[in-house]
């Protein structure tokens, strides 16, 4: 494993975002107690970022968790946009549910349980996709995904360096099937592909054709 920032790093940065929502405090609690793996602090606040300057009207979350990164997503929403938040854990997105009820976000989201590659075929337009499913199936969902995208939309994936693993010689499923979707990503004359090396790397891709 390489450490793809230099933790003295991680932590000045932590300390300049001092957050004082109860709402993410108690996910963050939650996902630490639990060993639940989230896009943590940072990369929620890049997505938030993102979604303020994408302004869109249809974000789809393929692999929600219990909410966290929706969440960033869903505050950052225009009154006339509208998140999608897919997990295949009932229990996950019930949480999720609650969050968004006590946030009073709840009319901005739409909550699916179930596959994300089949229920994310369900719509049209998608301006903003955001992968956080089994890294596996990175490839095949943004297959599946493409043709349903708006144009200039923008596609943001997790864990894109994958523990470091993708630069070093690792043979298991999980980092050959990230190399193989990194690479799909930056030589695919649909998207314009980039990966910010932050926690453990997001892709960011902006859809250059129309389908």
């Amino acid at each position: 494993m390489i450490e793809i920032t230099d933790p003295r790093i991680d932590a000045y940065l932590m300390n300049l975002t001092q957050q004082d929502d109860s709402l993410l405090l108690e996910m963050e609690k939650k996902a630490k107690a639990a060993d639940f793996p989230i896009v943590e602090r940072l990369v929620g606040r890049l997505l938030y970022l993102l979604t303020r300057l994408k302004q869109p009207q249809l974000v789809v979350e393929m692999g929600s968790g219990f909410g966290y990164s929706s969440y960033w997503f869903a505050r950052a929403l225009s009154l006339r946009g509208k998140i999608v938040l897919i997990d295949r854990e009932a229990q996950h997105i019930a949480h999720a549910r609650k969050v968004f009820s006590d946030a009073d976000l709840f009319d901005r989201a739409e909550f699916r349980v179930g596959d994300a590659l089949q229920i994310a075929r369900e719509y049209q337009g998608i301006d903003l996709l955001f992968m956080d499913l089994d890294k596996h199936q990175y490839l095949d969902a943004i297959t599946a995904v493409t043709p349903l995208l708006a144009k200039n939309a923008l596609v943001i994936a997790d864990n894109t360096l994958w523990h470091g693993n993708v630069a070093e010689v690792v043979q298991d499923r999980d980092t050959e099937a990230i190399d193989r979707f990194n690479r799909h990503m930056f030589t695919s004359k649909d998207f314009f592909t980039s990966i910010v090396p932050l926690r453990d790397g997001v892709l960011l891709a902006y859809k250059l054709t129309e389908t």
